[in-house]
């Protein structure tokens, strides 16, 4: 059976992170490029001392060069340290991003998507009508077997729309990823387009991607796609 409610779970597990091969990598070649850089500067220096020391007094060296190319030098050494602050930046960045996304573990929330999961005899999405309708709501299992239809009236707003596994022959169908399509007709017969939204469970944080991932109903979802946390319902 099938319940539609106003809009208003359960154990949660955090995926240890690992340190990125590509991270890791990007690091130490980062660290080669700035001591490959420091070490050209050093020996540009003592070329230029060198230069300056065993120059003819007759004709002199051109100090306009050596100045120019101390100026680049001098660019290519501040650039680095830049770069290295862009680097800090970043990791406090990843790790706000981080803290920020334990936080979600264990809650519900509400992403913009089509398929749910269906634990314990329940799946749930959430619609929003722009006006009243009469909906035709199709649940299709993983493999795209039809295996619930209904057709209900609907009022303007954010609905919930529950769905204990059931299909219309009232046989219970095992717990997996269901996707729900659905459609609106208005008073004059004309399509309305209807958002949907499901709600889950934030299972898991996979701390090793950029930026982490959250892990709800078995699909993966970055921190962006949460429109709102969801009080869970008894």
């Amino acid at each position: 059976m099938a319940t539609v409610n106003p809009i208003a779970p359960v154990t949660s597990r955090v995926t240890a992170a690992t340190p990125s091969p590509t991270s890791t990598a990007a690091a130490v070649q980062s660290t080669v490029d700035r001591q490959t850089i420091a070490g050209n500067f050093d020996t540009f220096l003592q070329l230029l001392t060198t230069q300056l020391k065993n120059q003819n007094p007759l004709d002199p060296l051109d100090t306009n060069q050596f100045t120019q190319q101390l100026v680049s030098f001098a660019g290519v050494e501040q650039q680095i340290k830049q770069n290295q602050q862009l680097e800090t930046l970043i990791a406090i960045q990843k790790s706000a991003q981080a803290t920020t996304a334990l936080q979600f573990v264990g809650a519900t929330v509400a992403v913009d998507g089509q398929t749910a999961a269906l634990t314990n005899r329940r799946a749930t999405w959430t619609f929003n009508a722009p006006k009243p309708v009469t909906a035709t709501l199709t649940i299709k299992s993983a493999s795209g077997q039809t295996v619930y239809t209904g057709t209900l009236p609907m009022s303007a707003g954010a609905k919930v729309f529950e769905w204990d596994g059931r299909d219309n022959n009232g046989n219970q169908w095992p717990d997996g990823n269901y996707t729900m399509s659905i459609t609106g007709k208005d008073a004059n017969g004309q399509t309305v387009a209807i958002a949907s939204e499901i709600e889950g469970v934030v299972e898991s944080v996979d701390l090793t991607k950029t930026p982490p991932e959250l892990k709800v109903g078995g699909q993966s979802f970055t921190i962006d796609k949460i429109k709102r946390v969801v009080r869970p319902r008894a």
